[in-house]
């Protein structure tokens, strides 16, 4: 579990936290096997009996003050009294975990029936767009044998294919069978029998330790619906367009309800992979797609407000379906045909799962992808609860997740992986903030008594003969609870290990969350050699406070700053559009600069003029702070927030949204400012960074530069280079061992490019050089360089100041 705050040391209260100008949060990496700092968490067992607060419900940890029969929270500072059993376990304290680290992870009870729990297997199903080319279907084909070879025995498989009808495929016999249900063509119909009703769930998914060459066979029989197939089920769609014959919506929904019936008995994850070659323009769920294209220009519209929210509920609707039916869904859009993903992005974040765009077909990842995804541990049904001090609370929160409808700073994610990464701002509880006296120990009756000693008060407590004590303490640091409440697969040698003992984590232990199951008389007879686990991971933080602004400038990260922007801007620009987040992401970087200037007392006016003073644009005092304006130059010539008139594909722009939103700070900082290197040979680096500009590669004099963009990678050979220098370096050389591991570390697979100038055409290198000058000079919505975008952000300081 990673947290990474915005700054160290927090802001003593809301008028420091005002003028600092410097957002206040955290970014939250759950199920990550090691904190920030690389500490793995202390395993443990009885989480159930944890002891938690009265008042807050905050979790028993290594800063609670303990006495023999009570014990104060850290969090709200509320005396709580021990059951006899906590008595006895902290009479050893060496002996429990959560005593001697505030990193802990626990071993919970599993609910209900734990014997159909522990045969409960992870459930995949492939749902594959048939009215779609040869080219689409052959990389499914090899995107799923690479899933295949990643789920490993046990786990079960179901093929299914959508267009204008649903395809159900039994591959447990000897031949592949598939079954179809016809799509009705109007919005408002539905299916005309339930899919348990073509086929039964258990004929349609299929262990894939017995049945992975009978699905490999039905993969290659898979085929686009023809033409005269959907010149016949298309017809006259919304306002006479003519539909294609994709009924994606309602063979979602369909899917969703065919495997709710068997959630919690037959499985206990289940994901749906989705292919989509376009959009859904057949059935319930289609889409009208006329929004994108030149209708703006004579409607007067804003485009990149227009193409950002979703069109209709409908989605959204379904997302909630998903997470009741305990499916997880993974979209996976390969087309450069407008799609609308920003109304089918929903069905993916809201379940816990991820979504993919790819242009076309010849350069796609998508198999590696998939292996990838499958192959890295998960966790799944997952409880995230964040709590703070009584002097602070969270204000909003950002990530892929479905919100708990009852309670508050509750979030339920069906399925997370070691890199899912989410995010929360803070604000003050009141304008008291850290600065004064918290609590005091006293009574609260009226009668003016003499202050009673604390072992009495402590015992009046616990008789509740003084329910109403009030406890107050001297002010103390600020704290931070995580609690992540989850399900894993275990293998059998951990189970062997002790509750006490330190097994490696389960991050690395569990392979793809998969249980291997050894299959007797064609696989009816199940002996289970991995089993379900429910764990309680809890991370308790303390921090302190700034004493001044030079502390808490001093205590800034900049990645997490940048991570907490990035939210901020994408809510904007959904909510009101690219244009207003683009002002607000400006008018942050203008007024963190005035206050940082006021604050160090930098501002100097030339000769006793009142409006022209000289701005320290580059926050030179403070080290910390300045990344931050190459980072907000950066993010503004990002396609996340350039116009749709420059040329920014709507559904590109949504799923960077997407993408932003779960990475980690050090990976969102690569994607939006990405890292240059350069090499004097493949085996020898020359510098570690470069600024993103045509002059670096001049005055470097270095023949070859290593560009780190995150999805993508790209080596650049100089047009000067020698040519004895090999071309493309050898893969034993320095620079492919780079590559190697940085690719081995991402989320995603990233493109490898390589590049000589002189030969090939070198814009995709060069367009990754943002901070050459502008061309026009028109403003900071413009192509400008950084050089003319300081020079308009200290303008712009100047006037805020005045």
């Amino acid at each position: 579990m990673a947290v990474r705050a915005t700054v160290g040391r927090f802001p003593i209260d809301s008028d420091a936290l005002e003028s600092s100008g410097v957002p206040w949060g955290v970014t939250l990496t759950p199920f990550a096997a090691r904190d920030e700092n690389g500490n793995p968490p202390l395993y443990g067992s009885d989480g159930h009996l944890l002891p938690r607060c009265e008042n807050c419900w905050a979790y028993y940890n290594t800063f609670c003050e303990q006495e023999q029969w009570a014990w104060t929270c850290s969090l709200c500072g509320t005396l709580n009294g021990l059951p006899s059993e906590a008595v006895s376990r902290y009479s050893r304290p060496q002996s429990c975990p959560e005593n001697t680290s505030s990193f802990v992870d626990l071993e919970l009870p599993m609910e209900g029936n734990e014997e159909e729990a522990m045969q409960a297997r992870p459930v995949y199903v492939a749902a594959v767009d048939l009215s779609s080319s040869e080219e689409f279907l052959e990389l499914i084909k090899s995107a799923l044998l690479a899933a295949l070879e990643a789920l490993g025995p046990g786990s079960l498989f179901g093929l299914a294919t959508f267009s204008h009808k649903i395809g159900l495929y039994d591959v447990q016999g000897p031949v592949p069978v598939v079954k179809n249900v016809f799509i009705p063509p109007d919005v408002d119909d539905t299916l005309p029998m339930e899919l348990e009703d073509v086929m039964p769930l258990l004929s349609f998914l299929a262990p894939v330790e017995t049945c992975k060459d009978r699905i490999a066979a039905a993969l290659e029989a898979l085929r686009p619906t023809n033409s005269w197939e959907r010149t016949t089920a298309a017809g006259q769609g919304l306002d006479g367009v003519l539909l294609g014959g994709r009924g994606f919506g309602l063979a979602m929904d369909a899917l969703f309800n065919y495997l709710s019936s068997e959630y919690g008995s037959t499985f206990a994850l289940a994901r749906v992979f989705a292919f989509l070659s376009g959009p859904p323009d057949f059935g319930a769920g289609q889409l009208d797609t006329r929004r994108y294209g030149e209708q703006y220009a004579s409607k007067g519209e804003d485009a990149d407000r227009a193409l950002l929210p979703e069109q209709t509920p409908f989605y959204k609707d379904l997302a909630a379906v998903a997470v009741q039916a305990g499916v997880c869904v993974d979209l996976f859009a390969i087309t450069n045909e407008y799609t609308d993903l920003a109304s089918l992005k929903f069905l993916s974040i809201e379940s816990g799962g991820s979504l993919f765009l790819y242009s076309n077909t010849d350069d796609s990842t998508l198999p590696q992808d998939m292996y990838r995804m499958l192959s890295r541990p998960y966790a799944f049904n997952c409880i995230l609860r964040l709590r703070t001090s009584s002097e602070f609370k969270t204000g909003h929160s950002y990530g892929h997740f479905f919100p708990d409808p009852q309670y508050e700073d509750v979030q339920h994610i069906i399925c997370c992986d070691s890199y899912a990464t989410y995010a929360y701002d803070f604000d003050f509880a009141n304008n008291v903030g850290f600065s004064s006296v918290r609590r005091c120990l006293k009574e609260s009756s009226n009668d003016n008594s003499e202050w009673a000693p604390r072992a009495l008060l402590i015992a009046l407590k616990l008789t509740h003969l003084l329910p109403d004590l009030i406890l107050e303490h001297t002010s103390e640091p600020p704290m931070l609870q995580i609690a992540f409440q989850y399900t894993v697969v275990v293998p059998p040698e951990e189970l062997s290990n002790s509750a006490s003992s330190s097994p490696s984590s389960p991050a690395r232990r569990v392979k793809g969350a998969t249980i291997k199951l050894l299959f007797d008389g064609g696989g009816n007879h199940l002996r289970n050699k991995h089993s379900l686990k429910r764990r309680l991971r809890i991370r308790t933080l303390q921090f302190g406070t700034a004493r001044n602004i030079t502390e808490l400038y001093d205590s800034v990260d900049p990645e997490a700053v940048l991570s907490i922007l990035v939210h901020k801007v994408i809510s904007a620009s959904l909510e009101q559009g690219v244009r207003e987040g683009r002002m607000l992401l400006h008018d942050w970087l203008v007024i963190l600069t005035a206050q940082y200037n006021d604050a160090c007392k930098l501002v100097q006016y030339d000769h006793g003029s009142s409006t022209a003073a000289r701005i320290d644009i580059a926050l030179s005092q403070c080290p910390q702070l300045q990344p931050l304006p190459r980072l907000v130059f950066a993010l503004l010539r990002n396609q996340l927030l350039r116009f749709h008139e420059e040329g920014v594909h709507p559904d590109y722009r949504i799923y960077l949204q997407c993408l932003f939103s779960a990475l980690e700070p050090s990976s969102l900082h690569r994607a939006i400012y990405p890292l240059l290197t350069s090499y004097a040979t493949p085996d020898k680096q020359a510098f570690p960074r470069h600024s993103l500009s045509r002059a670096a590669l001049i005055t470097s004099g270095s023949p070859i530069f290593f560009l780190d963009a995150f999805t993508t990678l790209i080596v650049f050979y100089s047009s000067t280079a020698d040519p004895s220098l090999p071309y493309p370096p050898p893969h034993d050389c320095l620079l492919r061992t780079t590559i190697n591991k940085l690719k081995q570390e991402r989320s995603i697979t990233p493109r490898l490019i390589f590049l000589k100038g002189g030969q090939d055409d070198c814009t995709s290198f060069e367009n990754y050089l943002i901070e050459e000058q502008d061309v026009d000079g028109s403003g900071f919505t413009s192509m400008m360089g950084f050089v003319s975008f300081l020079e308009e952000v200290s303008q712009s300081v100047v006037e805020y100041m005045k």
